[in-house]
């Protein structure tokens, strides 16, 4: 039997749901999967597995929590969207995009509150696979997206520079300009051990990929980073670069051990775990209140990376991703995951490119780097906690320029319209200056506005002259014609519907041209009502011609099918106007 043939039963409880879950798996394995594709995907699990550890850990730390739990992340949520993800080869795990999210959640309510948080966040991922939202994401304007990435970047480049430079920080501020301030005044605490691992790390990660980029620089420059601390020590003993088993610590039966657990995820109610004053968070409404704004940010970003990291890799190997159970996918890591320490999870766009490049085929690559990563924390916990504090953070430094793509933030400037540009500077201010939360509202808000604006420009309707009938017939006298153009959506329907205010005494008929109308809203038909009253009471009948599907239902649904000798509806404009001719001769 095929080790992915399912039961009847099963079977027809996936084909009655919306979504269905593990199609790029299924459909890998019914292309046939066999011992060279295994090999290839053991290969790049293995790499991408190993660039994930550091990564993991750093991007928890900068998230406020223990490294551990980055790494919890990458193997529970990193399993489990491969498994049942819509994506051949994507990678997920813990991303830079999450960190100017969870750092608030995680200052405020501790690791339990990053946890409850991402349970919501996942719940919400699974409704939107549901929902069939996978299309919708890619409607949130790019100069959203580019601004509250750049913006992420800068924030994450900032938190890096305490861990750097070795600063004294007591704790980090929770607004920006406060951080910025507190390292500042924090610049005469530097460290010169610590300088020097940052500085060697950062310039191994930015030379070694213009050498080659068979081997990933991380793989190089972090290990160099632990042999290098080893020496500074030795040889002055009086300088000591931080290390995360000098920052960290777990309880093992009641005794603090520095480092990292040699244990696999555990699992525990996310509740349970320590809040912002170190006691169990507890689960109650007002937490959850306080925290669905964040969850819903979390939701929203994580669906929109991780749909932008299944079109990359399509890009790079030819495959279509399904974007809606790729949603309900990552809803289900990021809702299991904290039950087991791990917390917000994403598709990792530099992890997916890796995992590609070292030849992965099929979604067993990112699951099997999910099991190297489990199996690193259960052999070599004591090695992963000699990695220095500095050089994680030039690794993360890295990524920040990477996410930020300078070059294409400094174009969209020079060439986007200027109320493109308005939302990308607002959304990368907000980030900065806020957090998430405000970027996105007020940037996916203000980029409605312009749409409804611009939808407003396109759209309209003009009366057409006598002259310039169809094929150069007049139509009878007391009927006007009226050419509708565009979308009639909110912002649009008012104005066009402007026109229609007065009609000349005399007009028996308004013929409404709506061929070029593909869609209308509520909003049009309370508009195209209005309109239609002022006309009939002035005995003037109202004849709708070559409408399309989209407002044909929209009119059934407003019961406009039943006013004969108020309103007249064709689908067929010629049948329409040869109706008129007829009845108006």
């Amino acid at each position: 039997m095929d080790a992915l043939e399912m039961a009847p039963g099963l079977q027809a409880a996936l084909a009655a749901l919306p979504v269905q879950p593990g199609t790029a798996l299924r459909k890998s394995w019914a292309e046939g999967y066999g011992a060279p594709q295994f090999r290839a995907d053991a290969m790049a699990g293995a790499v991408v597995g190993v660039v994930a550890l550091p990564l993991s850990m750093a991007l928890a730390i900068a998230s406020g929590v223990a490294p551990q739990h980055g790494l919890y992340t990458a193997i529970v949520a990193g399993f489990l969207i491969a498994a049942l993800g819509g994506s051949r080869v994507q990678v997920s795990g813990p991303t830079a995009a999450f960190v100017v999210i969870l750092a608030p959640i995680a200052t405020r309510h501790g690791l339990g509150g990053l946890l409850v948080a991402t349970v919501l966040a996942g719940l919400m991922l699974i409704a939107m696979g549901l929902a069939r939202f996978g299309k919708l994401i890619e409607f949130v304007p790019h100069p959203v997206t580019t601004g509250f990435t750049a913006g992420i970047a800068v924030v994450i480049a900032t938190l890096q520079v305490r861990d750097f430079f070795g600063l004294e920080v007591a704790k980090m501020p929770e607004h920006y300009p406060e951080r910025v301030a507190a390292l500042f005044h924090a610049l005469p605490t530097a460290h010169l051990s610590d300088v020097v691992v940052g500085g060697l790390t950062l310039a191994v990660l930015l030379l070694w990929p213009q050498a080659t980029r068979q081997v990933p620089a991380p793989l190089v420059a972090l290990p160099l980073a632990i042999v290098a601390a080893a020496l500074i020590q030795k040889l002055a003993p009086g300088l000591h670069a931080a290390t995360i088993a000098d920052r960290f610590a777990y309880d093992v039966g009641g005794v603090m051990a520095p480092g990292i657990p040699r244990l696999p995820p555990m699992p525990g109610l996310p509740w349970n775990f320590p809040g912002g004053d170190g006691q169990p968070l507890g689960l109650d409404f007002a937490l959850i209140r306080d925290l669905s704004p964040s969850a819903f940010a979390i939701a929203m970003l994580g669906a929109i990376e991780s749909l932008l990291s299944a079109v990359v890799a399509d890009g790079m190997t030819g495959h279509k991703h399904d974007p809606d159970a790729e949603l309900f996918a990552q809803g289900v890591g990021n809702l299991v995951g904290p039950f087991l320490g791990g917390f917000a999870a994403t598709g990792a766009i530099a992890r997916t490119a890796t995992s590609i490049r070292s030849g992965a085929l099929t979604p067993v690559a990112a699951m099997l780097h999910a099991l190297v990563v489990l199996a690193a924390v259960v052999l070599l916990a004591p090695l992963l906690g000699m990695l220095p504090m500095a050089a994680l953070a030039a690794l993360l430094l890295v990524v920040a320029w990477n996410m930020s793509e300078a070059k294409h933030f400094a174009h969209t400037l020079r060439a986007a319209p200027r109320a493109d540009v308005i939302v990308l500077l607002l959304c990368f201010g907000l980030t900065v200056v806020f957090d998430m939360v405000v970027s996105v509202t007020v940037g996916v808000l203000l980029a409605s506005l312009l749409f409804m604006k611009r939808m407003a420009e396109v759209s309209g309707v003009r009366l057409v002259e006598p002259e310039e009938h169809p094929r150069g017939e007049r139509l009878p006298r007391g009927v006007v014609l009226y050419e509708v153009a565009g979308p009639l959506f909110f912002g649009a329907a008012q104005k066009a519907m402007s026109a229609l205010e007065t009609v000349n005494p005399g007009v028996r008929v308004v013929l409404l041209d709506l061929r070029a109308v593909p869609a209308m809203d509520a909003t049009a038909i309370v508009n195209l009502e209005s309109a239609f009253e002022r006309l009939h009471r002035n005995d003037v009948l109202v004849v709708l011609g070559g409408v399309q599907p989209q407002p044909l239902r929209a009119m059934a649904r407003a019961g406009w099918r039943g006013r004969k000798g108020r309103l007249a509806i064709y689908r067929s404009w010629d049948k329409a106007v040869g109706e008129v001719r007829q009845a108006f001769a």
